[in-house]
């Protein structure tokens, strides 16, 4: 009876060495994944920001809350249980998807961009009139453009791992939405409340740290600006870029070879700044991709909205 016990006490020694074992697997493969996503990342904490601009700045939180939620959902509820299945049954469909989900973004880009330039008109037309921004239009926007951002960087992990076992993969891809999703709209949180910090510090301290605070309240509006300008890039960067690849991997191998070539000329043109250098060129000739398409989408779009006013 004792040697039973023993016996069973080694077995769920040896699976406790098991599944602690699986789980440093899962963390390691999971902080591979991440990484390999880290641009797409960058790109959706540059994006993000701006949808609060011109919002009271008590509803700030609030509004990214919804959104983190909504981009949790996105991943874990549709994004993760789509790949994974597609990865198992129909591999072929995610090159198509990406590619679908990289128009939307070019599309989006450049749609904000050709919105600023009409609003200029219209401020211009209606002495400067600004109406407030509709809170559940902003959040629906921003989870609609996360959730493009959000496939890509799911994809981008999935296809890191893709040699895993099933479980092990959801598993893995399970790690890296929430640690993204949390990281992204911390970060976010942080950048949108940060000229609250700063006024907090200029009132209440002292001496170094109230110029600090002042100093940050001054900082906060430019750079939210400047963050808006990058997220509205990102976006036709990263939809160009996806377009790019994805032709690429169809067998339409000219526009990606044309890039491929003209970054490895810079590259090796350049010397030490070959690396940097190179990665702009390549990014340029994604994001002029990108413009083309957007600009291509917008115009039908217009169109098709111009015959439905008529």
């Amino acid at each position: 009876m004792a040697g039973g016990l023993f016996a069973l006490l080694d077995d769920i020694a040896v699976l406790a060495k098991a599944a602690a074992a699986s789980i440093d697997d899962v963390g390691a493969a999971a902080g591979r994944a991440s990484a390999k996503a880290a641009g797409v990342i960058v790109d959706d904490t540059a994006v993000t920001p701006r949808y609060v601009e011109g919002i009271d700045p008590k509803r700030e939180l609030p509004i990214i809350k919804k959104i983190a939620i909504g981009s949790l959902r996105n991943k874990l509820l549709f994004i993760l249980p789509a790949a994974l299945l597609l990865s198992q049954f129909l591999p072929w469909a995610l090159t198509p998807l990406l590619m679908l989900g990289g128009t939307y973004l070019c599309f989006e880009g450049v749609e904000k961009i050709w919105e600023r330039i009409a609003h200029r008109g219209e401020e211009a037309a209606h002495g400067g009139e600004e109406t407030a921004p509709d809170e559940k239009q902003i959040t629906s926007g921003a989870i609609r453009t996360d959730f493009i951002l959000s496939a890509e960087i799911m994809v981008i992990s999935l296809n890191e791992v893709k040699s895993e076992p099933f479980l092990s993969r959801a598993a893995i891809l399970v790690v890296v939405a929430l640690a993204i999703t949390v990281l992204v709209y911390g970060v976010v949180a942080l950048i949108v409340k940060m000229d609250d910090v700063g006024l907090h510090l200029s009132k209440t301290g002292s001496g170094f740290r109230r110029s600090f605070g002042s100093g940050l309240v001054k900082a906060m509006p430019p750079l939210l600006s400047t963050l808006s300008v990058v997220g509205i890039a990102a976006m036709i960067w990263v939809g160009g870029h996806i377009l790019l690849v994805g032709l690429d991997e169809l067998g339409l191998h000219a526009p990606y070879d044309l890039v491929h070539h003209a970054e490895e000329a810079v590259h090796d043109a350049t010397g030490a700044l070959g690396g940097v250098l190179g990665w702009v060129t390549n990014t340029i000739g994604s994001a002029i991709l990108g413009l083309i398409v957007g600009a291509v989408v917008v115009a039908v779009v217009q169109a098709v909205h111009k015959r439905k006013a008529h």
